[in-house]
C-alpha cells in the first residue's frame, strides 16, 4: 500500500505546509514551480540550496489501475489522477519534514539528510552528479581515483 493513498489534502495545502515547515525550521528562501509534468521546490537552508523535483502523474498513468487494468470513463480517470497528485504532494511534505526533524534532533546533519538534493554551483544536484558515477563504478568494478594521476589536467 502506498503512503497517503486515501488522502484528501489538496496539493496546494501540502505545498503550503512544506513552505510553512521550512520557514519554521529556519529556511531563508523558498520557491515553487512546475513545467512539463514535473513540480520543483527549491529552498535555502543553512546557506545551502536544495531542490526537490516531483514527477507529477498524468491522466494516461491514471487510466491504468495498480493491478494493470484499464479504468473506464473520464470521471474515474480524473478521480485517480487527482488522488495521485494529492498522494505525491503528501509524500514530499512528509519526506522534507522527517529530514528536518532528524537534523533538529541531532540524529543527522543538513548535509547528510539533503545531500542528494543540494544544488551544486553548476546547477546540478549532488544526486544528479553522483548517481551516474556510482553506476559506472558498479558496472566497471573500479573506484574512481582519490587523486588525479600525476600530470593529469586539473578539473575545475
Amino acid at each position: 500500500m502506498k503512503y497517503a493513498n486515501q488522502t484528501t489534502v489538496s496539493p496546494e495545502k501540502s505545498r503550503g505546509e512544506i513552505e510553512h515547515t521550512l520557514t519554521g525550521y529556519g529556511a531563508t528562501g523558498f520557491m515553487y514551480g512546475w513545467h512539463e509534468g514535473k513540480a520543483v521546490i527549491v529552498f535555502e537552508f543553512h546557506q545551502k540550496r536544495m531542490r526537490f523535483t516531483l514527477d507529477l502523474p498524468t491522466e494516461a498513468n491514471a487510466a491504468i489501475t495498480p493491478q494493470g487494468r484499464r479504468r473506464h470513463g473520464k470521471a474515474a480517470i480524473l478521480k485517480a489522477y487527482e488522488q495521485e497528485q494529492r498522494r505525491k504532494w503528501r509524500s514530499l511534505a512528509l519526506s522534507i519534514k522527517s529530514k528536518l526533524v532528524a537534523v533538529q534532533d541531532g540524529i543527522s546533519t543538513v548535509e547528510y539528510e539533503f545531500m542528494a538534493n543540494i544544488i551544486l554551483p553548476n546547477g546540478m544536484t549532488v544526486g544528479e552528479w553522483a548517481v551516474p558515477q556510482i553506476d559506472k563504478a558498479y558496472e566497471s568494478g573500479n573506484m574512481p581515483p582519490l587523486l588525479p594521476a600525476p600530470g593529469a589536467p586539473r578539473q575545475p
